[in-house]
């Protein structure tokens, strides 16, 4: 068994083995596209001699966390043939990701489960839900007049990336989009977009949206500020003769929308998401930006993460006073077995549930997530800054 990066000649091998496994058939159209998009050096596989058994693909992407932009490997179309299943090969598979992904400096990455316990075993952790929304035209929000103007398929992207950059910075975990990105994934000819414009001409909020069986669906409501997001539920409004209801998917989780009806009674769902993974404590801790304090801090970890075992052992996280964090390796060669140098004890998973903001410390805690005494939890607590989680994308 050799694991190595696809060849070019070997494309349809590889989506031979993707429509199997995901359950779909692609025309020869978009076979022709697919072939000439395929990027060989991204798909990973185990194969017995020319045979192709399982795949991977791993995409060099980049988020925000913070406010500031991270590195990050994602993780898509993992594969096998189902005769070659329960033989170890996608365990294989992700850890040689891991070791690629830290080469990289992708100190991070994210994925979306079939299961979530599946990928649990390999260190990635839930980082993110998103609420979903099915509205009658008679409950959207009020109509308001409103400064500038909303202008209808605008696919200007630039504009568009100026709106989301906003936006999406004030999350964590969202995805910084490049110009392929939008072209090839987000502005699909099934969709429409509005963009609302201030009276000088500044583009501050979009929708991704289109309109079938009476039902208009929204993809993306991207907003500024107030003005932007009245002007653009007043434009859905205005369908009113043409839409029955309105369905809104990838609605952050922290969006208080209901509150703001006349009447809150919609139907709503939260849909646990994506998995996000600490790919290397070291370099992400090095880059992570913790509250600032006047005094430093430091604290002893034991961190376990079977799969990445440079991130295993005692370390000890020191954080300056102007919020710059580092992790050093404690030396235990000299403690007897039973004796710890560790404050708290938590595996990769928990480190990275507290890192994005998806989790707090004191939760983790009190689940038995992590172990160690209260007043090292309230100190980790108190330097890890609170941002919402969010993702609008999709790989």
């Amino acid at each position: 068994m050799e694991i190595r990066q696809l060849q070019r000649d070997e494309f349809e091998a590889a989506i031979e083995l993707s429509q199997y496994a995901f359950q779909f058939t692609m025309s020869p159209e978009d076979l022709e596209k697919a072939k000439k998009k395929f990027k060989p050096e991204q798909t990973w596989g185990i194969f017995d001699g020319h045979s192709l058994n399982a795949k991977l693909t791993l995409l060099p992407l980049q988020v925000y966390i913070h406010g500031q932009v991270f590195d990050m490997g994602g993780i898509a179309g993992v594969a096998t043939w189902p005769e070659k299943r329960r033989e170890g090969m996608v365990s294989r598979l992700l850890t040689h990701a891991l070791e690629e992904m830290r080469s990289a400096g992708q100190s991070l990455s994210f994925l979306h489960p079939f299961s979530f316990a599946f990928y649990r075993k390999f260190g990635w952790e839930t980082y993110i839900e998103y609420k979903k929304y099915v509205i009658p035209i008679d409950k959207f929000p009020a109509k308001f007049k409103t400064e500038g103007t909303v202008k209808r398929d605008v696919k200007n992207i630039s504009e568009l990336d100026q709106v989301y950059q906003s936006y999406a910075s004030r999350y964590n975990g969202t995805l910084v989009r490049d110009k392929a990105w939008w072209q090839e994934r987000i502005l699909n000819e099934n969709y429409r977009t509005a963009v609302y414009y201030t009276d000088a001409g500044d583009p501050q909020g979009y929708a991704l949206y289109k309109i079938e069986d009476k039902q208009l669906n929204c993809d993306e409501l991207v907003y500024e500020n107030e003005m932007a997001r009245r002007a653009l539920w007043t434009y859905f409004a205005n369908h009113d003769s043409m839409i029955t209801k309105g369905k809104f998917v990838y609605v952050p989780a922290d969006d208080n929308l209901p509150y703001l009806l006349d009447d809150p009674r919609i139907q709503q769902e939260t849909v646990p998401y994506f998995m996000g993974r600490i790919v290397d404590a070291v370099a992400f801790v090095q880059r992570y930006p913790f509250e600032q304090s006047g005094e430093e801090t430091s604290l002893t970890l034991q961190l376990t993460d079977q799969y990445a075992p440079w991130n295993e052992g005692v370390w000890r996280l020191t954080i300056t006073t102007e919020g710059h964090g580092h992790l050093d390796r404690v030396d235990t060669s000299n403690l007897s077995d039973n004796a710890t140098e560790a404050d708290l004890e938590m595996g990769i998973q928990s480190l990275t549930t507290l890192l994005l903001g998806y989790q707090q410390a004191d939760n983790l805690y009190k689940w038995g997530r992590i172990e160690g005494n209260s007043e090292s939890v309230a100190t980790l607590k108190r330097v890890i800054p609170i941002k919402q989680t969010f993702l609008l994308d999709f790989f």
